[in-house]
């Protein structure tokens, strides 16, 4: 189940909007009933960075996530949520990499279609201190630009990291394309800075919440990601999130500034 809204909200009739409260208000209940469904502790899903590495950390994990939506009636509608990721350890690097889909559509016509590949590695230093870098591959049909590749290193802290919590702010140069339709490609470098936070509600449920930054001569970029996660048995999890990107000046042809997705979808463990 996944919901997507924008500057452009669908006008849908108010039995429709009366479906879509019956599902989130569903999904809230399934992650009520999760607090106190036990979960086996395991490296925490965080959108940015992985975060550090213990002496129980497993050495490989993987997931997929799905949600889909569907309403008929007056007006026909669909929303399609996919996502994968792998994270391995390897000494003292830890490696992730993920894929993403998102497609929407009204009335057989694509209102979203968004297509995300990156890869992420952490190397762990001496006390809280780590080195990170990651490559980031993204298309977005109405962003305006025909696709962007960002790389970026830097440097970061663990502030926070015990049992219930952990916190971590990390900083760094990059280097960002922009592939434009029909125009010249703009090669501009990047001021990185996010931070990651998580806290363990209970022994099934956690909280994640991940803001960044991107800004180069052109514009910036804001993320923003929160999460719920409740354990429904030992490899089966229910998320609820809320995601928003921002551009500060995107392309003439791009639908809006900012996209909000909230999500309700089903993760698989592995």
């Amino acid at each position: 189940m996944s919901f997507r809204a924008t500057h452009h909200a669908l006008n849908l009739p108010r039995d429709h909007h009366m479906v879509i409260s019956r599902i989130h208000l569903s999904a809230t209940a399934l992650c009520i009933f999760g607090l106190f469904v036990p979960i086996k502790a395991a490296l925490a899903d965080t959108f940015y960075a992985p975060i550090p590495v213990h002496d129980d950390s497993p050495d490989f994990l993987g997931h997929v996530e799905f949600g889909y939506t569907h309403l008929s009636g007056n007006s026909n509608s669909e929303t399609f949520l996919g996502k994968a990721q792998m994270t391995w350890l390897q000494g003292a690097w830890l490696s992730r990499l993920r894929g993403e889909a998102r497609h929407a559509s009204e009335d057989s016509e694509t209102s979203a279609e968004q297509y995300l590949v990156s890869f992420r590695q952490r190397r762990e230093l001496v006390g809280p201190h780590y080195l990170f870098g990651f490559g980031r591959w993204e298309k977005d049909r109405f962003s305006g630009y025909d696709h962007q590749f960002t790389a970026i290193t830097g440097y970061g802290r663990q502030l926070i990291d015990d049992d219930r919590a952990h916190l971590a702010l990390e900083a760094g140069p990059g280097y960002r394309a922009d592939i434009l339709p029909g125009e010249n490609d703009q090669r501009l470098a990047v001021a990185y800075g996010a931070v990651e936070a998580g806290y363990t509600l209970s022994d099934s449920a956690t909280l994640e919440q991940e803001l960044s930054l991107e800004t180069t001569r052109k514009n910036s970029t804001v993320r923003s990601y929160t999460a719920l996660d409740t354990r429904i048995n030992a490899h089966m999890s229910l998320r609820l999130s809320h995601e928003i990107k921002h551009n500060s000046d995107p392309p003439e042809d791009a639908e809006a500034k900012t996209d909000r997705i909230t999500s309700a979808s089903l993760r698989y463990e592995f």
